[in-house]
């Protein structure tokens, strides 16, 4: 079947015309099979044709999809998963906003950072990658995805991951600092715990906030079910997505109840999303947790 009416994202895609999946296996429309080695970049973790996800986004289907942009109406799935996630993450990391991908996930804590502090500036690391939207590629530290899209956001500023040395960078200028645990397009580069520690210590002396990305490494990628837990330290804002929803897509952030409420006023709507919070895709993200015995 021809896709010439489809856009491409590379000059070469791969090509293979799917006819079904399951477990760690694509098939194509002559049945060979491949195995999913990066399981949909880091998003199908239980594996594909999951039975329990698929019965979870069956049952909901035919209870209702969608009825209201996030926030308006009460709907018991988002409830149990937010309840669920939270139950899983430090006190300090309460207040659960589903939204529809990473990108736009950290999108929206760049948002909440500038607005719990007042402050413009933001700080991210040199070989980054926190997403293809404006804001996030803004904060992406490779020039070869971004140098086309220019301007980016203003008062964006990098520093070498894993650099103690440049720590004092940060500022009471600096509304936040966002770092993945582990940077992933960079090639798996994974900071010392002492630098981690003083990372967190720079932030709290200096009134910025720590976003934490854990896009792709978080639902027990790492051994655990985020990677900050490896570095005993706390996030101010934790964003997430990929294998949140089972193969469904969504992400999301968390941070305190105190934090998110700045959202709520001046301007109310602070953050809005359509579809964020799908009831389809909660139902998918909480048979993870159920599936997975968090």
């Amino acid at each position: 079947m021809s896709n010439d009416h489809l856009a491409y994202t590379t000059p070469f895609p791969m090509g293979i015309e799917i006819a079904s999946a399951n477990g760690i296996y694509l098939f194509d429309k002559q049945g060979k099979k491949y195995t999913d080695l990066i399981s949909g970049i880091a998003v199908s973790n239980l594996g594909h044709n999951n039975l329990e996800i698929n019965k979870a986004i069956k049952n909901q289907v035919d209870e209702h999809l969608h009825v209201m942009v996030y926030g308006e109406y009460k709907q018991s799935v988002q409830n149990e998963l937010a309840n669920k996630l939270c139950s899983l993450l430090p006190n300090e990391l309460d207040v659960f906003y589903p939204v529809n991908s990473g990108t736009e996930a950290n999108e929206a804590a760049l948002k909440l950072v500038k607005r719990v502090t007042g402050r413009k500036e933001i700080i991210s690391f040199n070989g980054a990658y926190h997403g293809s939207t404006h804001g996030s590629l803004s904060v992406t530290g490779n020039e070869q995805k971004k140098s086309a899209f220019y301007p980016l956001l203003p008062e964006i500023r990098f520093i070498d991951f894993n650099n103690l040395n440049q720590l004092n960078t940060i500022s009471t200028k600096t509304a936040g600092v966002i770092i993945e645990p582990i940077q992933g397009d960079a090639g798996v580069r994974i900071p010392s715990l002492e630098f981690i520690n003083a990372l967190r210590a720079r932030c709290n002396e200096v009134g910025a906030m720590l976003i934490f990305d854990e896009i792709q490494t978080g639902f027990g990628r790492t051994g655990k079910l985020f990677a900050f837990e490896h570095y005993n330290v706390i996030p101010d804002v934790l964003t997430i997505g990929k294998a949140l929803g089972g193969g469904m897509p969504m992400g999301g952030f968390v941070s305190s109840k105190e934090n998110m409420n700045e959202l709520t006023h001046n301007p109310k709507l602070g953050h809005i999303t359509t579809f964020g919070g799908h009831p389809v895709c909660c139902a998918a993200a909480l048979a993870v947790f159920k599936y997975s015995h968090f």
